[in-house]
């Protein structure tokens, strides 16, 4: 029987490794589908603790009367009439530093964990009336001080297991629930305010809170100054602002932040509260993080309040770094492909369309075998046991295939290169892009030097078969 021609090996090398992809594509929602699961299950270890927290505050809230002009339709007119209305003025700090210490420890559910913390947050705050108050459209003598307020906010009420505490001017004050700011849509604790604004207001504050994942604060005011520090060796800091001085090492981290007014462009009194920050959890690195441009100022993002991060994160995120290398994983079966059809084109050695197919699906295999491993091991270990696994069960099958134990030793350090590779690769993000471009080339220059001589559009035949002379065209 007449072999196939070279070319019509390489197409059907590419056509199998084209099939592959779709496998593949099944793995990569594998892998997804194990994400979410591992939400659902860090959610219910967290659901009993605490959510990733949002701390806003404190702020003096003051109700004052005002006019507004009303339009009503009469018998087919409109009609305008003054009346008298209760709003309330937002009174911003004019300083206020905070230190938060972070507790932090991990729970399990089965083979999942998630990272919870308690919060010891304690800070002061100065408060005074700006002296051209009318100028923002209140006027001192519609103030109504005997039932002013201080508010503190935090975004789920049930991390305050331990209270918390006010003192104004060195008087304690009686806390009680609720009535946060905005940003933590209303959840918090308040006391009513004996202040009449005509001298500064001096507020010592202090309180623990229970969470998970991460920590929001929301500055507001003339200048906010927040230390945090906690013994969780992998933090992330997100959100409009970065931290001015940051060190992190095994023992843990500190970061400082300083963020004035200029930057949020907030004015120091409002009729109106600004809203929850738009935060989003992402398990891919970072936690949490503020989704609004630094250069943005509040009143021009719908209302919504400025915040930063600092999240707690899991050293390796397993899922990640999976998902990251499904995505090579057409690199595994091309370079495979490429050393077998060299094999089968320059060194006479015959691979069957079915035997491309089992070990693409043995390559296939192991990216489930390290989804498999990684969520009970950890991920190096779990990488380093799918990849001995592969590569011994590809090599055995490769002697038999290309009928030599010396070419399997090649197809054997050739994947152990590759799985070395993408580790490397998957450690060194910033450079994968370079490395994996300059292998290309470096593959695709081998390619090039030992299929120079092949005749690709030519129909193999066998020794015994006589070559059939080219005939000639002369007339």
């Amino acid at each position: 029987m007449r072999e196939r021609s070279p070319g019509i090996k390489l197409l059907f090398a590419v056509l199998i490794g084209a099939a592959l992809i779709i496998p593949l594509v099944f793995v990569y929602a594998l892998v997804s589908d194990r994400q979410g699961q591992s939400r659902i299950a860090q959610d219910s270890i967290t659901a009993g603790w605490g959510s990733p927290q949002i701390v806003a505050g404190p702020v003096v809230v003051v109700p004052f009367k005002t006019t507004q002009v009303q339009n009503e339709e009469v018998a087919g007119k409109t009609v305008s009439r003054t009346i008298e209305v209760e709003r309330l003025l937002y009174i911003s700090p004019v300083s206020n530093t905070v230190t938060t210490a972070l507790k932090p420890q991990e729970r399990r559910k089965s083979i999942y964990r998630s990272v919870l913390f308690e919060a010891n947050v304690a800070g002061k705050a100065n408060f005074a009336l700006p002296p051209d108050l009318p100028r923002f459209g209140v006027t001192p003598e519609r103030l109504e001080w005997d039932r002013a307020e201080l508010r503190m906010g935090v975004s789920d009420a049930r991390g305050l297991t331990k209270g918390g505490r006010f003192t104004a001017n060195g008087q304690p004050l009686s806390v009680e629930p609720g009535r946060g700011p905005g940003a933590t849509s209303g959840q918090g604790f308040f006391a009513f305010l004996n202040w009449d604004g005509k001298a500064p207001l001096n507020v010592d504050y202090a309180f623990s809170l229970r969470g998970s994942r991460s920590l929001s604060m929301v500055p507001r005011g003339g200048q906010t100054k927040w230390d945090v520090a906690s013994t969780w060796p992998s933090p992330s800091f997100s959100g409009a602002f970065l931290p001015e001085s940051r060190s992190i090492s095994d023992k843990g981290f500190k970061a400082s932040y300083t963020v004035d007014k200029l930057a949020l462009g907030q004015a120091p009194v409002a009729d109106e509260d600004l809203g929850p920050p738009v935060i989003t959890d992402d398990l891919n690195g970072s936690y949490s993080s503020v989704n609004v441009m630094a250069a943005e100022r509040a009143e021009t993002i719908n209302g919504q309040s400025l915040a930063v991060t600092v999240g707690l994160v899991e050293p390796v995120d397993l899922y990640s770094r999976v998902d990251r290398s499904v995505k090579y994983g057409f690199l595994f079966i091309g370079f495979t492909f490429l050393a077998f059809l060299m094999f089968d084109v320059v060194a006479g050695a015959r691979v069957s369309a079915a035997e491309y197919l089992l070990t693409g699906a043995g390559l296939v295999l192991f990216f489930v075998l390290l989804l498999a491993f990684a969520e009970v091991i950890g991920f190096t270990a779990a990488y380093l046991l799918a990849s001995a696994a592969i590569i011994g069960l590809l090599t055995a099958y490769s002697a038999a295939v290309l009928g030599s134990w010396r070419r399997a030793g090649f197809i054997g350090a050739l994947l152990l290169g590759l799985y070395a590779l993408l580790y490397v690769l998957l450690s060194l993000e910033a450079w994968s892009l370079l490395i994996g471009a300059v292998l290309l080339f470096v593959a695709l220059a081998g390619v090039m030097y030992a299929t120079r001589g092949v005749n690709w559009s030519a129909v193999g035949r066998s020794s015994e078969e006589p070559a059939i002379p080219a005939q000639s065209t002369g007339a």
